[in-house]
């Protein structure tokens, strides 16, 4: 069967009038979002999420170029698809002295939903034994589930979330992450916009990074990270670093040392023939592994970036 796109961009540009002229917010941006699973919609502060997002939702109009989410045109026929999309954009709006189920009950009666659907999504993120509690008492992550609980009240078969976990520590991020792949795997296709890199590299089927309103990359996480122009080399460790660069390096490998390792900067293909020498030497080793490019070395090498406008987690 030929794949489906949930969602659909072509030649999208918009800009923002400002005091000192324009702005151009997205410059022309291409994209195809297939059905199921969940899409990493990657790019710096500035590169266009927000504004593609909004666009998307009929909240932005844009100065050109056409979208179409699950099918239909946006903004002429986003009347018979939000049935099926829940969103987030930015900040989740929750009233913090209600309890979590008073918020959900309060935006389902204002869209027709049943009441059943309410426990169900909160189920759904984890905070169904915390739902009478005050949403002030909730923690970051508790309130980025709760945005999620209340993007999924319809059942929709497109999420659109933009930067879910942003702001959350270590354990939300895993339980926002966990979440998200859940989602996706009951077959919905779940867009997430983010700059937290590797989030995206552990929870992300596809990827696009943007950069100054342009696709630069796209395809699998694996696809996208193999597009990397990092040489290639193998890191090693061993109880003598300075013996084993010295064999090494006789050998004409060039070697650099680290913390603790040596990188080798031969293909990894090549492991036996490292090995081998420095075991000719009277040198063992303690551990030789491959190193790969992160989605973080695409990342930068695509956009250009310093390394002051990323969020990079542990």
């Amino acid at each position: 069967m030929p794949m489906t796109n949930a969602i659909e961009i072509r030649s999208l540009r918009k800009t923002y009038r400002r005091r000192r002229g324009t702005t151009v917010a997205v410059a022309g941006l291409d994209l195809d979002v297939p059905d199921g699973g969940v899409f990493g919609f990657l790019g710096p502060n500035g590169s266009g999420k927000t504004t593609t997002i909004r666009c998307m939702l009929g909240l932005a109009r844009p100065v050109s170029g056409s979208l179409r989410l699950l099918g239909r045109p946006v903004p002429g026929g986003l009347a018979q698809v939000m049935s099926r999309t829940g969103a987030i954009v930015e900040t989740p709006a929750l009233f913090p002295t209600m309890t979590a189920r008073e918020n959900l009950r309060l935006l389902g009666s204002v869209i027709g939903i049943a009441t059943t659907r309410v426990d169900e999504a909160l189920e759904t993120v984890g905070l169904a034994d915390r739902a009478d509690d005050l949403v002030k008492k909730y923690s970051l992550g508790m309130k980025q589930r709760l945005g999620i609980a209340a993007a999924i009240l319809k059942d929709p078969d497109l999420l659109i979330l933009d930067e879910p976990a942003n702001g959350l520590d270590p354990v939300g991020m895993r339980e926002v992450r966990v979440l998200l792949r859940r989602l996706a795997d009951e077959g919905r296709t779940v867009f997430v916009s983010s700059h937290i890199l590797t989030e995206i590299e552990q929870t992300c089927d596809r990827v696009a990074i943007l950069s100054r309103g342009r696709c630069v990359a796209d395809g699998t996480v694996a696809e996208v990270m193999a597009t990397a122009s990092t040489e290639p080399s193998i890191l090693v460790k061993l109880p003598d670093l300075r013996a084993g660069a010295c064999v090494l390096a006789a050998e004409g490998m060039r070697v650099e040392p680290g913390h603790g390792e040596l990188r080798v900067f031969v293909d990894p293909c090549e492991s036996a023939r490292v090995n081998q020498t420095l075991s000719d030497a009277g040198l063992w080793l303690s551990e030789l592994r491959p190193e790969r490019p992160s989605l973080e070395d695409v990342f930068l090498e695509l956009t250009s970036v310093p390394a002051t406008d990323l969020e990079v987690t542990p």
